[in-house]
Order: structure tokens, then sequence, then C-alpha cells
């Protein structure tokens, strides 16, 4: 009785032990990727593929969560990036496994304050509402509960803060044992007068320096003032290399290796570079884009697809990997040759293809100046002037103004296809802004009417930008207030990160006139980018054109400026630099001439709709453009066809100058009445 009564006794307190043992004996890992294969659920408000999440659709992004997760002894994680990879969407995977599994303080900053309430409703909040997990840790919103709002979400023992990076406020505050930093090519270079927003959003982790998790990503901009390119190289600057289905080699999925036959972009596909190493014989096998999906099977799930690093990290605790669009399962090799060949010729439209498809920056000129003797070297023998026959390709005319304290100087642009350019008049008018004089003969010189072979009636001059800034600013207001309706446009040159042409114009000036605020840092990367495509052996998307008849002086002006990256306050940033006692007139004519082409295209102008009536009725005249000038006219969206001599607005609207971005429809092309 007694043994039987031990024997029990035993077996209990072994029972007991063996249950303390595993209450003490650590979970298993548990990453993030696997949190979201069960937990996520993408919602129809902000994703293609609504439904549950599934990291095999995207087995790229499977190693980067999961060095976010709790368990893994990386902390920090930087990615240059493409566009259409589902990048952001593994960060909100990782926001979503801190608030249900491993919960703590987290930050997730967005370039500014109103990109980061759009992305609060659009995408934090679909993805609660999306998933029972989250939905049960952080409580409905209402009005008056401040543990759920757009800049704040609180869940147990933790708290789901975003901010901009524009916001100095913002980024101080709580330590915080996560941060997400998305798109940091795109922040200011301060955030108010505190200082770099990175730096600030990373020294709120320091509290937790032993178990901190930082997620930086960001689609590249300029390699001189990138942020997460030099965060790119401190790592072990890791890229996705894929099985050769023929020799067996890994490799990278890379630009030069997409090939396609001339002229059938449908053709493209993934060319294996490997070869032999005993013969030298290339194996060049085609993998065409319907085999992307097996070549990107990431080993250990069915594949043998693997991240390899490249390079020693500065930190071992840092890991960096570079993904393009080239690995996108919605963005196809054929997208991105037809991408490319609409801007291989120009430069400023390439820049976009390379930050955003192959997630590489953009490495410009720098504080390289352009050479204007070389630039005169290649006028051209064509006709300018007001009395000239326009170029045959001509499908519109602007003008930009430059207001100086005795003078007014203009340049007249003419525009084809793919905005190829010519300077078919440039005229300095003497005199003083602040008399009428002056601006008589601008007006005149406005109202002139080009021949153009295509058209009986010739063509006039469809906008003018004119600067307002300087010391005869009012005098700029007296002239364009009346004359608003003939797009003649007061505009005010601002530097920095901004659009060419804004999307309405402010009436905050003493002149109450629509003034256009422009990026002139943005237009003059585009002008300055398509000098390097000028002369008579060149034609196509941005190619520069100038007649015989510009001298010396007027290439000096126009090459006057040039980029040169200064440091202010310990900031690196670029600006364009003018040297003492030189003159850049004819640059900012340009520049305005430019700015106003963009006005028009924004407010629904389409420039190669209008190059391409030219094109038939040159060729009803039996005269057509030559095909080295204007290449065959691409499909465009349906809508009314326009008149070749329609330059002028049917009717003016009370606020005729004041142009806004069209909305987008389906099948149709809606424009501002004003626009002709």
């Amino acid at each position: 009785m007694n043994a039987r009564v031990d024997a029990v006794s035993i077996n209990k307190a072994a029972q007991i032990f063996g249950d303390h043992m595993a209450a003490l004996r650590p979970d298993p890992p548990y990453t993030v990727s696997e949190w979201a294969d069960k937990n996520r659920k993408l919602s129809s408000k902000s994703s293609p593929e609504p439904g549950p999440w599934r990291t095999s659709r995207v087995p790229y992004l499977r190693e980067i969560m999961d060095c976010l997760s709790a368990y893994s002894p990386i902390q920090t994680v930087n990615v240059m990036k493409g566009v259409q990879i589902g990048m952001s969407e593994a960060g909100f995977n990782f926001v979503g496994y801190v608030i249900d599994h491993a919960p703590g303080p987290i930050m997730y900053v967005m370039p500014t304050i109103s990109m980061m309430k759009k992305f609060s409703k659009a995408r934090i909040d679909p993805m609660i509402e999306g998933s029972p997990s989250l939905r049960e840790k952080i409580p409905p919103a209402r009005s008056r509960d401040s543990g759920n709002t757009q800049e704040q979400k609180d869940f147990d023992n933790g708290v789901l803060v975003m901010t901009g990076a524009n916001s100095g406020a913002g980024l101080r505050g709580l330590p915080m044992r996560y941060l997400v930093l998305d798109e940091v090519d795109g922040y200011p270079e301060s955030a108010d007068d505190d200082g770099d927003p990175v730096s600030l959003a990373v020294d709120r982790t320091s509290a937790h320096l032993a178990r901190r998790k930082i997620f930086k990503l960001s689609t590249p901009l300029y390699k001189e003032t990138s942020r997460i390119g030099p965060a790119f190289r401190e790592g072990d600057q890791r890229y996705y290399n894929v099985k050769c289905e023929k020799c067996g080699t890994l490799q990278p999925i890379t630009w030069d290796k997409i090939k396609w036959e001339p002229g059938k972009p449908e053709t493209a596909a993934f060319v294996c570079s490997a070869h032999d190493p005993n013969t030298g014989e290339l194996c060049e096998h085609r993998h065409p884009e319907h085999r992307k999906r097996h070549l990107c099977r990431e080993k250990g799930h069915g594949g043998d697809a693997e991240w390899i690093p490249t390079a020693v990290p500065v930190d071992a605790k840092t890991r960096s990997y570079h993904l393009s669009a080239l690995y996108s399962q919605w963005y196809t090799w054929e997208q991105c040759v037809r991408r490319f060949l609409l801007v291989k010729d120009d430069p400023a439209k390439l820049q976009p293809f390379i930050n955003n498809v192959l997630g590489e920056e953009w490495e410009s000129l720098g504080g390289e100046k352009l050479d204007p003797e070389t630039l005169f070297a290649k006028r051209e023998e064509f006709m300018s002037g007001f009395d000239a026959e326009l170029p045959a390709g001509t499908a519109l005319l602007t003008a930009g103004v430059d207001v100086q304290p005795d003078r007014l100087e203009l340049e007249v642009v003419a525009w084809g296809r793919d905005e190829e350019s010519w300077s078919v008049a440039y005229h300095v008018l003497p005199g003083d802004p602040s008399e009428l004089e002056v601006w008589d003969q601008l007006d005149e010189i406005l109202r002139t009417r080009f021949r153009h072979p295509a058209l009986e009636d010739g063509m006039k001059i469809m906008a003018t930008a004119i600067d307002t800034g300087g010391a005869n600013t009012q005098d700029a207001y007296r002239y364009v207030r009346p004359r608003e309706g003939r797009r003649i446009w007061g505009i005010k040159g601002y530097a920095g990160k901004r659009p060419v042409w804004p999307k309405k114009p402010s009436r905050n000036n003493k002149g109450k006139i629509n003034l256009y605020a422009i990026g002139v840092d943005s237009a003059k990367e585009v002008v300055t980018a398509r000098l390097a495509k000028v002369g008579a052996g060149v034609s196509g998307a941005g190619a520069c054109h100038f007649p015989m008849d510009r001298d010396q002086e007027y290439f000096q002006q126009l090459t006057a400026e040039r980029k040169v990256v200064r440091f202010t306050k310990g900031f690196k940033h670029i600006e364009w630099h003018l040297p003492d006692k030189a003159r850049n007139e004819s640059f900012d004519c340009r520049v305005y001439a430019y700015a106003a082409l963009q006005g028009l295209i924004l407010g629904g102008i389409n420039l190669n709709r209008r190059a391409a009536t030219v094109e038939r009725t040159m060729k009803e005249k039996g005269n057509p453009v030559k095909q080295e000038e204007q290449k065959a006219p691409e499909p465009v969206a349906e809508d009314a066809p326009e008149e070749p001599g329609s330059q002028e607005a049917e009717s003016t609207p009370k606020n005729a100058g004041a142009i806004t971005a069209r909305k987008k429809k389906k099948r149709r092309v809606v424009a501002s009445p004003f626009m002709g």
C-alpha cells in the first residue's frame, strides 16, 4: 500500500516538475512572416489582391520581414527598392506583429504629416479592421477616445505613434523600441528647426539599445543627397539571386540581363549571363515572364532563390537589401521595357525609371558645368525670329519672360512630340518696366502669329510665364491681371523639392492675380539634362535645337548655373549656384517657357495628340514631317479631336488664369474649357 502511494507521489511530482520546466522553456521562434500568413488580411481598399496574406506571393520579403522578428539578433534593416514589390506591406506586417505578438512602443514615420494622415486612414485602419487578432487589441475609434486616432493607436503594453518627418514635435517624446522610417529619401533636410529627422527618430530608440528594431526603406532619388543609398552601403548589401533553369547559376535579376527582340517589348525575358568555366561559352538561357514566379521561390520553400551578401557591414547587426521592380509579380518585364523605350532618350524622364523601376540612385551632373562652346558649335540651320516659319514638327508654342530693372527678355520655344524643342525667337526689350511702353512691346510680340507649314492661319503662343519676382513685382501684376484669359500667367520661382507647376495658383498677393509657385529647381534639372541632347543629328524625346543666330552670350547664360552640393547646419543638400557677375537670363527664360508647357499639360493639353494632328495635316498637304524629326504617333485616349488651328479658347471663364489638374475619368479626357 505504501509502495503504491509512493509511486503515485513520484509520478505527480515528475508531472509537476515537467510542467514547470515546460513553462520555463522559451517559445519557439515566431517570425513576422508566420504571423502575417496566419493573421493578416488584405483589404480591397488598399490591395489589388484582397484576402489572406501569402508570403509565397512575395518570397523575397520573407527574410527581410523575419530579420525584424523578436528572436532575430539583427537590429537594423535598410532596403533600397523599386516600386510595386510590396515592401511597404512588409512594414505593415511588422507593425501588426508588434501589436499582436511583441508589444512595445513603435513609431512609423512618413515624409510629411499630411502623408501620414492619408497613410493612417488608407492603410493602417483597414489592416486593423481586416485582421481579427489586431481588432481585439485596438478598440474602435471614437470621437472622445484618444487611444485610437490618426496619429496614435494604443494597445496592451504598447503604442503605435505615426508622424511626419517634417514635424520636429512629432519626433520628440517617448522612447521607442521599434521604428519604421518609410521613404526616407523624401524626408526634408530638417524637421522644423530641430535637425535631421532620421537622426531624431533613431535617437528615440537609444533607451532600447539592446532590443530595438529599425526598419528603413525607400525608393532612392539623387545620389548626392540620398539617405537610403548610404544606409544600403553601410550594411552587407544583399541581392536576391535566382537560379538559372539551364546551368543552375545563381545571379540577381538586373536590367542588363533583360533582353528583347527589336521592336517587340512583349518578348522581354531574363537571360542568363553565366559562362561555362571550362569552355567560356555563355549560357544565355532565356527565362520568359511566366517563369518569374518560379525563379523567385526561395530556398527552403520550394525553390532555389536566396539573398546573398556582397559586402562586409559596418555593424554585424545591420543588414541591407536591394530589390528592383524587375522582381515584381505586378510589374512585368514587358512593362519595364516599354517604359524604358519611352524615356531612354530623355534624361529628365529617364531618372524616374532609374529610381522607381531599377531602384537605383540617380547620379546627375553634380558640380560639372556644361560647355557653352560645345552647344554653340551645335547650332542648326533653321529659321528663327518672329517672321520665320516654324519647324514642321511644332505642335505648340510657349514663352518665358524674365523681368529685369531696365529691360524684359523673352524666349519663344516650339514644342513637338515628346517635348522635343526648338528655340524659335529670343528678344530683349529695353525699357523701364515701371513704364507702359516696354509692356506694350511685349504685348505686341505675344500676339504674334508665327507661320507654320501645316496651318494657314499660323500658330499663336499658347501660354506665357512671366516672372513676378524682383523689383518690379507690381508692374508685372498689372500687366498679367487683365490677360490671364490669354494664358499669360504670373509665376514666382521657389527652390527645393516641389513640382514644376502647382496643382492650383494662389491669390494671396497684392495684385490679386492667379500666381503660380513653380519649382525652379525641378525645371532647371530637366532643362539642363536635356542640353546633353543637342544638335542636328539628334531628335526625339527631349532633344533641343538652337538656330544659327544664337550668339555665344546666349549659351554662356544658358549654362551659367551649376548644381553644387552644400552643407547647411551640417545637412547636405543640392542647390543651383550662379557665379558672381555671371548672367543667366536666357536660362531663366527657357525654364519659364518649360514651366508654361507643364502648366498646359497639367490643365489638359495633350502635346503628342497635337503633334499627331500636325503630322496628319502635313501629310494631307503632301509635305509629311520627316521621320527623323517626328516618330509615328502613339495611341492616345479617345476624345474629341483638336483642330490644328484652334489655339484660342472659345470661352473664357471668370477665373480664366487659374488652371487645375483635370479629374481622371475612364476612357475620356476632360480639360478646362479655356485650354483649347
